[in-house]
């Protein structure tokens, strides 16, 4: 006998009504806690358990960006080729191994850190952990392999530097630090050519088997997680303390503006306009982030709205903190046609001096802060998003007082203060301007 359906309730309704409007700066944002604890080796291990499915991101972070290489491009050539082969398994094996399991093993190598992450479902880490050990304790960096990776790089740079934006890209950096500050450091072919194997050799047992470790992981989590990490990772010899970095100081162009001819028959030109800008412990920062959103941080930005809506000189201006652990810099880029670089130049001072002298008004800022908000709400969406907004905060030293902190300047932050810092940093004698053609 079947039963009878109960009645189902609805809520109706009333679309003569309109719904209640809430500002993205009046919503109270938390960023979740996480759970530290080191292996048996002293490594400390930052763990946040949230999602609804069964997979995680594992990050093993290490001091080994290319502050501490000893010779241009080590760094990167034995971050690239860790899982190009150990001395039990080939590069196929170890690619094989990993796509058999549905997994992802990434390296990306950077100015102070360089990582090996690696994204899997939850049930597959006791099968992966044990090849990321071999990875770290037993690549053997074959010489076949470095002499594909000079290649590829060689042929890579061949291409990329027929683009004006890329050429623009790296030079910028090397007008505000220097091109032997590691900020300013940029690849060459001949650069490839004088890689050595022992030398890639020594920079991994240095800063890999022998160097500092911190681990990032987010997900559905096994409960046997400290376990699991502990076989695989926690008897290397690992530092207990971050590898000092050694001091190198920044030499910036004495000249400010810069023109390069890259193609003659270019009808683009990239342009960069950048001033050195202190890192995230100055206390101008959180309210310089509010600023530069105004100025060029998103698409309603006052540069868009003059140069690619009005002016139509491109199709995307941008201006942005560059996030150096080591200071940083206050950047406009962008890409115009040959003939209007100049005239897009002009237009971004001007919208300085407009900064400078006039101060925005209540609706434009309440429309910067909402948008700001809801870009951290965004970013708040996922526990991997959650572990990487928790890294950049542990990597510099900081605690969830930074996080915090930041919230309140976007709400509280005046018309007035946001003149007051552009009147500060947004004056062009100070930055840097180059248009590569």
């Amino acid at each position: 006998m079947w039963r009878k359906k109960p009645k189902r309730l609805t809520l109706m309704i009333n679309r003569k009504t309109q719904p209640d409007f809430k500002d993205a700066v009046d919503f109270n944002l938390e960023l979740k806690p996480y759970r530290l604890f080191t292996l048996d080796n002293g490594v400390p291990v930052y763990a946040y358990h949230a999602g609804a499915e069964e997979v995680m991101q594992l990050e093993l972070l290490f001091d080994a960006g290319s502050w501490y290489e000893g010779k241009d491009m080590v760094a990167g050539a034995t971050n690239f080729l860790l899982k190009n082969g150990t001395t039990s398994r080939s590069a196929y094996q170890i690619n094989e191994h990993f796509d058999f399991h549905g997994a992802y093993l990434n390296r990306n190598c950077y100015s102070e850190t360089s990582s090996l992450m690696l994204h899997c479902l939850t049930k597959h880490l006791g099968e992966l952990l044990p090849v990321m050990k071999e990875v770290i304790s037993d690549s053997n960096f074959p010489q076949p392999e470095l002499d594909i990776y000079r290649q590829n790089m060689k042929q890579r740079l061949e291409v990329s530097e027929k683009k004006c934006d890329f050429i623009a890209s790296r030079m910028i950096d090397v007008h505000l630090y220097g091109d032997r500050h590691p900020y300013g450091r940029y690849s060459k072919a001949s650069i490839y050519d004088a890689l050595e194997r022992e030398e890639i050799v020594d920079f991994h047992d240095r800063f890999y088997r022998n160097g500092h470790c911190k681990i990032f992981v987010a997900g559905l989590l096994p409960s046997d997680l400290e376990s699991q990490l502990n076989r695989a990772f926690g008897q290397f010899p690992f530092r207990k303390e971050s590898i000092p970095r050694s001091f190198i100081e920044k030499q910036p162009s004495p000249e400010k503006h810069h023109r390069i001819m890259n193609d003659p028959q270019g009808v683009q030109g990239a342009i960069r306009i950048a001033r050195p800008f202190p890192g995230r412990h100055h206390p101008d920062f959180h309210a310089a982030q509010v600023l530069n959103t105004l100025f060029g941080g998103f698409f309603g930005s006052r540069l868009m709205s003059n140069i690619r809506e009005d002016k139509g000189y491109t199709y995307g201006i941008y201006s942005f903190l560059q996030n150096h652990l080591e200071g940083s810099a206050w950047m406009v880029s962008t890409e115009a046609g040959r003939e209007v670089c100049e005239a897009t130049i002009q237009e971004v001072y001007k919208e300085m001096k407009t900064l400078r002298e006039e101060p925005v008004d209540q609706a434009e800022l309440l429309l910067v802060k909402n948008y700001m908000m809801g870009s951290i709400l965004g970013d708040l969406d996922g526990p991997f998003h959650v572990i990487g907004r928790w890294k950049n905060i542990i990597l510099n030293g900081m605690d969830e007082s930074y996080f915090y902190e930041g919230l309140r300047t976007i709400k509280q932050v005046q018309a007035g203060e946001l003149m007051e810092l552009a009147r500060k940093y947004l004056l062009p004698e100070e930055f840097h301007e180059l248009v590569v053609i």
